[in-house]
């Protein structure tokens, strides 16, 4: 039997919506005055779901489909079971975690996570040995899922804290910052990369150089963990080793933009004027974040930057939406998994506002915040910039439903 892309992806685009939905009532709590939720129970809920339901959820979809087009006789039973486990999971941590917050119930959903985390990881890899290694593809998957395994380490530790009560801030924020590196800079970019080079079919024979930003991005990738925690006092050889992990990191990227361009550039050309200036976006904004991590290797920005909330929110929003929500959405239409639709494009369109909207706004307000200063309307703003997502995320989902229905 197949696998039912477009049945699994119906359940990404509901997801989002609901992930957008919960940052516009955090946003309403910050803004105005609503007693009912608990906002840290909110905020747990929130990112749990956006990791799980969304991105995790999608990548792994789109990563079976990816063994499905090069696996002969591909079997994608054991696949079905683990998504289907893995929104289960979600749809838990969504409910119990706005409940109770770390909790019993909620542990366990996270924890079971976790372990479809390893078994979603071990069982791909397996099958990708399937799959011709000629591929570049290839080794940005393996890498992916070895990365996923990696963060969840952060996370029994984390949970342990939660559960016992016995918080230790520096560790807390060390597990916090641990499992979001290897989500962010492991498990969703090399994820995503290796989505685009599967699109694009590129082959280490035909394309060596492009191996080399393999090998510097897995180097830099656990060094530049620690870019996370230069507000401790690192030991002048390890701040030294992350230095460089940022500079390998932005070189690597920069390096693999320009290849592309060299190798590839009919294929931008040839995308229509909405795919094209999509793409040039989360070119942008990934570039930013790479120099954005290079920037935050000097001493007196480090310190002044974790120091300030909507700083950090900025960043993790310029990861999480600008490139990795974005590209997803880019690569699921760009491959005609869904009908593309004017209306979808409207709302598509829209959502794009808002996320520029609201990093505009939260980069505003980090850099008001070193000099202690308070813009009026930031607030308010952001719960405009939040509303934007939801509804126009919530129309362009209700378009794939329809569209699905009719199909």
């Amino acid at each position: 039997m197949l696998f039912n892309l477009k049945f699994w992806l119906k359940f990404s685009f509901i997801n989002l919506t609901i992930v957008a939905l919960l940052g516009c009532i955090m946003r309403y709590k910050i803004g105005f005055d609503f007693p009912f939720l608990n906002q840290k129970y909110l905020l747990h809920s929130h990112s749990h779901f956006a990791f799980a339901g969304w991105v995790t959820h999608t990548l792994m979809v789109l990563m079976v489909y990816f063994l499905e087009t090069k696996i002969k006789d591909f079997k994608s039973a054991v696949y079905k079971k683990i998504i289907i486990t893995n929104l289960i999971c979600a749809y838990g941590m969504l409910v119990f975690f706005i409940i109770q917050g770390y909790g019993g119930i909620s542990i366990f959903f996270s924890t079971v996570s976790i372990f479809i985390s390893f078994v979603f990881g071990f069982q791909y890899y397996k099958d990708l040995k399937k799959v011709d290694v000629d591929y570049l593809a290839v080794n940005w998957f393996k890498a992916a899922v070895i990365f996923n395994i990696i963060s969840c380490i952060g996370t029994f530790y984390l949970a342990y804290m939660m559960a016992t009560k016995n918080i230790i801030p520096d560790w807390y924020f060390s597990s916090i910052y641990y499992y979001l590196h290897f989500q962010y800079n492991g498990w969703f970019f090399f994820g995503c990369m290796g989505l685009f080079l599967g699109h694009l079919n590129l082959k280490k024979s035909e394309h060596p150089c492009f191996k080399t930003t393999f090998l510097l991005f897995v180097i830099a990738c656990v060094p530049a963990y620690f870019l996370s925690l230069l507000w401790l006092q690192l030991p002048i050889w390890l701040y030294s080793m992350t230095a460089i992990s940022a500079i390998i990191q932005a070189y690597a990227w920069f390096q693999f933009v320009y290849l592309l361009k060299h190798y590839k550039i009919k294929f931008l050309s040839s995308q229509s004027t909405l795919f094209r200036n999509i793409l040039i976006f989360i070119g942008f904004a990934t570039s930013l974040k790479f120099l954005l991590q290079l920037g935050s290797t000097i001493p007196s920005l480090s310190q002044e930057s974790f120091g300030f909330r909507p700083i950090v929110i900025a960043y993790l929003h310029l990861v999480l939406l600008a490139f990795v929500s974005l590209f997803l959405l880019y690569f699921i239409i760009r491959n005609n998994f869904i009908e593309v639709t004017s209306k979808f494009k409207l709302g598509l369109k829209i959502f794009i506002f808002g996320i520029v909207l609201n990093e505009v706004v939260l980069g505003i307000q980090g850099i008001a915040s070193f000099s202690f200063t308070t813009i009026p309307v930031m607030n308010e703003l952001l719960f405009v910039a939040s509303l934007i997502l939801f509804f126009s995320m919530g129309y362009c989902s209700i378009q794939v439903l329809k569209k699905t229905q009719h199909n």
